[in-house]
């Protein structure tokens, strides 16, 4: 009896899958965020490239 007990409060309690939710959550806002970083990124790169050969092709000298 004190097992059935044990069991019906156990499949009753959803303290693990809110846990298992907010996890999910955070690993999906995690990805997002990394993306957008990766996205930026490359964009930012491609700008400071651009900048770099105009200047060049300007005959600006670009210190190091």
């Amino acid at each position: 009896m004190k097992t059935f007990k044990f069991l019906k409060r156990f499949a009753r309690d959803e303290d693990g899958a809110t846990a298992i939710e907010y996890g999910l959550f955070a690993a999906l806002v995690a990805a997002v965020i990394v993306g957008t970083v990766a996205g930026l990124g490359i964009q930012i790169n491609t700008g400071f490239t651009t900048v770099s050969t105009e200047f060049t092709d300007a005959g600006i000298t670009i210190p190091e």
